[in-house]
């Protein structure tokens, strides 16, 4: 590895920690009058469409299944989700919301939605784009690079 990658790779590195405080500091403030945080908006918002269990939540997040299950375990106490029988895993229950929890994501939506237009505003509705793409490119490749 040269000298300019391992620079590069730091500098990337340095970016998405910045990236992340920012986008965790944003979201707490979206998410606090829905009365959620921004882990359990994360953790409803990877069960929006389609039910999964907490390892599959875990993986899609990239963070681990035990921080999962404690988030997952509070939000079905608090009615915003619930457990039910995954037909391809006895064991490994499905996360659905539930309407409250659905009701508490749509309370976001319009901070989102102000967020996402201030964003395209300065960034360029192309540059968005590109920018998401990148990141998502970005994230394969640590995948390709790190899988056992």
């Amino acid at each position: 590895m040269s000298r300019e990658e391992q620079d590069l790779l730091s500098r990337t590195a340095l970016g998405v920690f910045r990236l992340n405080g920012q986008f965790l500091a944003v979201s707490e403030e979206l998410a606090r009058p829905a009365g959620l945080t921004a882990a359990w908006w994360q953790v409803l918002g990877a069960v929006l469409r389609t039910p999964l269990p907490v390892a599959g939540i875990a993986r899609e997040m990239g963070i681990t299944r035990q921080s999962v299950q404690r988030i997952a375990d509070l939000l079905v106490e608090r009615s915003l989700a619930v457990y039910e029988p995954n037909p391809a895993h006895r064991r490994a229950k499905l996360l659905r919301l539930t309407d409250e929890g659905r009701e508490a994501i749509s309370r976001i939506e319009p901070g989102h939605a102000e967020l996402a237009a201030r964003l395209a505003a300065v960034l360029g509705p192309e540059e968005f784009a590109r920018t998401a793409q990148t990141l998502e490119r970005l994230s394969k490749a640590l995948d390709t690079i790190t899988e056992p």
